[in-house]
């Protein structure tokens, strides 16, 4: 049976990259628009032969609606989700589920007493690097992890390509870190493998926009394990770059180009030369994922935790960079 989705805005840059996903798959169809901006859903629904619905409560109470793409602005993601989890649709977002940890808690609260599938988009989780560098923390090659770095950036508000309504602080609900930081924040955590205890960031206004272009965030365990999470939108030719550094060895990918690199103690104690790693294959995107639990009633628990836990991440690096002290996550409410 197709599943037929509700376009939930196309705000964010990569909404028309979903709704490709959505025409491409064999299981499921775009079937209706709704946008805060009227004008940009009308736009929409026409490209995409489909009705426009200027209310999102007409669009939710339709019974031949199942499921919504989420892009709308992080500051109507509680509103929106809410709304689609009460009217039983399954939901795909993207990053973040929200801007704080009290928001996140309640829309996930939402979601689990209405029975729906969601899924959030955290795409490089499921990329055959990341799977790769998982193997390699699971056969200890790399003795206990001590630092994490990962970095992505772009040129988007040096270059102007980057959409302006991306520096608007009450829509996105921050800026570089909330968009682009998040991809290295989850990894960074994922890598680490241990709670964080405390967040420090600092931002910088390159641009002298009213969202940061420029942003480090240094995370904390009890370990004593670091990891660092770099992002922004004003730097040229800037590889995706991660680090995972441990008392055994070291493995870094894209430094420059997109290979892993490993080195570790041999046997007798010394150290290997640096030894290219084959990438392992991608998993399925998250897409896919969320159709497939929607078809086959199945959960993935952990790309909601996730997507929760990066919530509480972002939090703690937005408030240290605005208070300028170090964030304990225990401070974070908790709803």
């Amino acid at each position: 049976m197709t599943i037929r989705i509700g376009k939930i805005s196309l705000w964010h840059v990569h909404a028309w990259d979903y709704i490709t996903e959505a025409q491409e798959h064999d299981d499921t169809e775009i079937a209706a628009v709704w946008d805060e901006n009227t004008e940009r859903g009308q736009e929409a629904a026409d490209r995409l032969n489909v009705p426009f619905y200027a209310s999102l409560e007409e669009m939710l109470a339709q019974d031949d609606i199942d499921a919504v793409i989420v892009d709308a602005p992080t500051r109507l993601h509680q509103e929106v989700i809410t709304a689609a989890a009460r009217a039983g649709k399954h939901i795909f977002t993207e990053k973040v589920i929200a801007a704080t940890q009290a928001a996140s808690n309640a829309i996930l609260k939402e979601v689990q007493a209405s029975g729906v599938k969601m899924t959030v988009s955290l795409p490089r989780l499921y990329a055959g690097y990341t799977a790769a560098i998982q193997d390699v923390l699971q056969q200890g090659l790399l003795g206990q992890i001590t630092y994490v770095r990962a970095r992505l950036s772009h040129d988007g508000a040096i270059a102007d390509w980057l959409p302006q309504h991306f520096y608007s602080l009450h829509d996105c609900q921050g800026g570089a870190l909330i968009d682009l930081g998040c991809h290295p924040m989850y990894l960074t955590r994922l890598f680490l493998n241990e709670e964080i205890t405390d967040v420090s960031a600092s931002f910088g206004y390159v641009t002298g926009r009213e969202v940061e272009d420029n942003a480090v965030a240094a995370l904390s365990t009890a370990s004593g394990a670091i990891g660092v999470v770099e992002a922004g939108f004003v730097n040229s030719h800037s590889p995706f770059t991660i680090e995972v550094h441990g008392t055994e060895g070291t493995l870094l990918y894209g430094t420059p180009e997109s290979t892993l690199l490993i080195r570790t103690k041999a046997a007798e104690g010394q150290y290997t030369d640096w030894t290219e790693l084959a990438p392992a294959e991608n998993v399925v995107s998250a897409f896919n994922q969320w159709v497939s639990h929607i078809q086959n009633n199945t959960e993935d628990q952990a790309n909601l935790d996730m997507a929760a836990e990066l919530t509480r991440l972002m939090e703690a690096a937005n408030r240290s960079a605005k208070e300028g002290r170090r964030i304990a996550l225990t401070e974070l409410q908790k709803a």
